[in-house]
């Protein structure tokens, strides 16, 4: 028997997901992408899961689609167009997933991550990257622009930057990637499990529900003006200060002792 595409393992509130088809460099092969899907959809109902770690085995995070199957696709007998429009939905459906998961997913990343391997870090919430990952959106280079992982990149990174990565096809190193706001730290590729599993760790142990709802308004805020933000960000404020645990997080702030969260 074969290993299983994507692997799932669970532990003290931690989903990791590893993207296992080294030998692709886990490219998101339709297979791949239907596993993405089918592990998101579970952890959306999953409320034992308090984070999501998403990485990848072998070499590499993720080298993008996978082009063999994409030329194969091309074979059909409208020159493959309506099998694009179907792969291009597909994919940006797993990666509109990531940010409307109820749980903060973050990348763990390491090799390279190019063109929807780097729309795959820059849709999750946060992300690690190993000293001497690349990074890159290289399509251009093969005669085809990566409209598709732009949109994620261009939400991550300032607008110059997606542009000038989109239209040279170079990459940036992970230095670069995290002065630019695509990653959040670079660690010694040694520690880069440990350093991802500390974090996820961090916000593991946050009250899950204020994180949960915080999350949702984060990004429904991001795409409002500046006047509706503030109306529904208080709006969620006042929701979460409600709460009995949140009561109990303040009481227990204010009298140096540890919160007893239900």
């Amino acid at each position: 028997m074969s290993d299983p595409i994507l692997v799932r393992d669970d532990a003290d509130g931690i989903a990791t997901l590893t993207l296992n088809s080294p030998g692709s460099l886990n490219a998101l092969s339709d297979a791949m992408l239907a596993a993405l899907k089918d592990a998101f959809g579970r952890l959306s109902e999953d409320r034992d899961i308090r984070v999501v770690i998403l990485k990848g085995a072998g070499k590499a995070f993720c080298a993008g689609h996978d082009l063999k199957e994409m030329q194969a696709g091309r074979a059909a007998a409208d020159k493959g167009r309506a099998y694009f429009a179907d792969l291009f939905a597909r994919c940006a459906e797993v990666m509109q997933m990531i940010p409307a998961l109820p749980q903060p997913v973050i990348a763990e990343a390491h090799g390279i991550a190019t063109a929807a391997g780097c729309q795959l870090v820059a849709s999750c919430d946060m992300a690690v990257a190993a000293e001497g990952t690349r990074f890159g959106v290289n399509g251009v280079n093969i005669g085809l622009f990566c409209s598709t992982p732009m949109v994620a990149l261009s939400r991550n990174v300032p607008r110059k930057i997606a542009f000038e990565m989109l239209t040279t096809g170079q990459f940036i190193d992970a230095a670069r990637a995290a002065e630019v706001g695509l990653v959040n730290k670079v660690v010694p590729s040694q520690t880069l499990a440990a350093e991802t599993r500390a974090l996820a760790e961090t916000v593991a142990g946050k009250l899950t529900a204020a994180v949960k709802i915080g999350k949702r308004a984060f990004y429904d805020q991001i795409e409002m003006t500046r006047a509706d933000a503030y109306d529904h960000a208080a709006a969620v404020m006042v929701e979460n200060m409600l709460w009995r645990d949140t009561e109990e997080g303040i009481a227990a702030f204010i009298e140096k002792r540890k919160p007893d969260w239900s």
